[in-house]
């Protein structure tokens, strides 16, 4: 073989897509290629459920075979997602699912993973008894909770006094309030950022537990939820758009539909502009798409993850009702 031929080798089981071939005498190894980055998100499940281990063999071997496939098994939606070049090229890998591996895949609507947090300060009661004879559950607690600043977490205070509740049983509270921000107060989304201040509670010397105490917490989280305003919080990515200078304006009259804020704009050279911007993650499910289109297809675009932020209360309200 010499440079710029085609060859065909059969039975080559090991190799995989950017392996380097060579003459064991003298090993050889070629820098890989830089590979685009796929930026065309596709929310994807077996349409039967008995498919669903085909399936994972299948995007296993299409991952090894394709370097421009990205397979994300997203935790927090429960969802998996085809990170694609292009509508071709997922059309392309959903073919090949449906006739190399006999997997018929539907294809879904991509959910953005959302967070909430309290606008303001709330107070909650938790309380969880059962008793009906024999041993029973005991556990009540009173919280305080408040709004913490952007990217701060979670923190849990004690300031029980007298002993209401039995020290033992306060990691019992904390845990119950941590289950329930994992599952959501209001749209079923994560609660970030607030603090959690234990103020008093009552135990019983027979009945109280550590499964009581956290059913008390989780309900106390809840009802000082009820209590106040909760906000939704949405995904924000910073993007940077090269565009031809011909398609400028329409590039960011589409930023701007999309509530994108602009952040500036700066020459490219040979007749190119980029422009950088920040968008909500939802209104980028299918940009890829649409500026291809919006500039014929001369127009390419990276993001990356910027921060949390307030919804607005049009887009919330939607989302919320389609939780409940």
């Amino acid at each position: 073989m010499v440079a710029g031929d085609i060859c065909a080798i059969g039975k080559l089981s090991r190799a995989e897509t950017g392996d380097t071939l060579s003459d064991k005498a003298e090993p050889l190894v070629l820098k890989p290629w830089t590979m685009p980055e796929p930026l065309l998100p596709i929310a994807i499940a077996a349409h039967a459920k008995t498919d669903e281990d085909k399936l994972s063999v299948g995007l296993g071997r299409l991952a090894a075979e394709d370097p421009t496939l990205r397979i994300e098994q997203n935790q927090e939606t429960h969802q998996v997602v085809l990170w694609c070049m292009g509508e071709a090229h997922a059309g392309v890998v959903l073919d090949t699912l449906a006739n190399r591996y006999g997997v018929s895949v539907d294809t879904i609507e991509l959910r953005v993973p959302l967070r909430e947090t309290f606008a303001g300060n709330a107070k909650g009661h938790g309380r969880h008894i059962k008793q009906s004879g024999g041993h029973g559950q005991y556990g009540v607690c009173d919280i305080e909770v408040e709004p913490l600043p952007e990217g701060s977490g979670f923190e849990f205070l004690d300031k029980v006094v007298g002993g209401a509740v039995p020290r033992q049983f306060i990691p019992s509270v904390e845990k119950g309030v941590r289950a329930q921000m994992d599952k959501g107060v209001h749209a079923g989304y994560p609660v970030v950022d607030i603090r959690v201040t234990l103020l008093d509670g009552k135990a019983h010397s027979v009945d109280s537990s550590d499964f009581a105490f956290q059913m008390a917490g989780a309900l106390a989280l809840r009802e000082a939820a009820a209590a106040t305003k909760v906000i939704l919080l949405e995904p924000i990515d910073e993007i940077s758009v090269l565009v031809p200078d011909d398609f400028v304006g329409a590039v960011l009259g589409d930023l701007s539909s999309r509530r994108g804020r602009v952040l500036g704009t700066e020459t490219a050279g040979h007749d190119r502009t980029v422009i950088k911007a920040e968008v909500p993650q939802v209104e980028l499910t299918r940009y890829a798409i649409d500026l291809r289109s919006l500039a014929h297809g001369a127009a390419s675009f990276t993001r990356s993850f910027a921060r949390y932020e307030p919804m607005p209360e049009s887009a919330a309200a939607r989302v919320k009702a389609g939780a409940g």
